[in-house]
């Protein structure tokens, strides 16, 4: 599923090196006015020229987690243009790097549609198979969890980031199907529960259900070994709110 949700443009090849337009801020700014404006220059934000759709917050809190689970591979459920594909592939390769990650990083990801993101990557990187995999399908499918297994090596420490369609859904289903690929210590993030939160929707064309299945989930048997890590929303803005989800067992 598109991990599009937030965009008010579909995926799309690149050729612009631009920078989003700036948000103005005043004393009289509210909060809510603030978090639309900011909303809406994310769907235009750009990593390497290729559209991301990631709150800059949100990404240095990934940062964070890919150095506190060291993980090597990251599970990316819903790739958009293939901009947070790169991104977390060079932050792996950072940390790799740095000498602290087990094995040869790897980004796996899953969309219904991988040829916008596919181009967009081959375009900064012709090689980009060695440490990239795209599968395409619905993350609700059993079959495409069972390709995606296939591309985790043996002994893999892996992170899971669910951006497919924000419905409850999808969301249950990335839960139900992919939280086993994650180690204790691990993170499992739900992305875009802001859908489920009067003052923050922009659209009401926007789906709903992310934050009520994943209360559903985490008292589950398996949810139940998960935590939420609301102490992780650390910069005071995220699209992510009670999704940024530990194994604790």
């Amino acid at each position: 599923m598109s991990g599009y949700v937030l965009a008010v443009d579909p995926p799309q090849l690149t050729v612009e090196n631009s920078l989003p337009a700036p948000v103005a801020v005043t004393p009289d700014t509210t909060i809510r006015e603030y978090w639309l404006a900011r909303a809406h220059q994310h769907t235009h934000d750009r990593y390497l020229g290729i559209k991301t759709s990631k709150f800059p917050e949100d990404l240095r809190v990934y940062e964070h987690l890919l150095w506190v689970g060291r993980p090597d591979v990251v599970i990316e459920l819903g790739a958009q243009s293939g901009g947070s594909t790169l991104w977390f592939r060079d932050r792996l390769r950072t940390l790799a790097g740095y000498g602290v990650l087990a094995a040869e990083p790897r980004v796996v990801a899953v969309d219904l549609d991988l040829s916008v993101a596919r181009q967009n990557v081959a375009a900064r990187d012709p090689d980009f198979e060695a440490t990239i995999a795209f599968v395409e399908g619905d993350v609700r499918d059993p079959a495409v969890r069972e390709e995606v297994g296939r591309h985790v090596p043996p002994g893999a420490t892996c992170m899971v980031v669910e951006d497919s369609a924000h419905t409850a859904e999808t969301t249950a289903a990335a839960l139900d199907l992919y939280a086993d690929l994650v180690p204790v210590g691990g993170f499992f993030v739900v992305e875009d529960g802001c859908v489920d939160i009067e003052w923050m929707r922009e659209n009401p064309a926007w789906p709903r259900g992310v934050l009520p299945a994943l209360h559903v989930w985490l008292a589950g048997p398996v949810g139940s070994a998960f935590r939420v890590r609301r102490d992780l929303e650390v910069y005071g803005l995220t699209c992510h709110p009670a999704g940024f989800l530990q194994r604790v067992r």
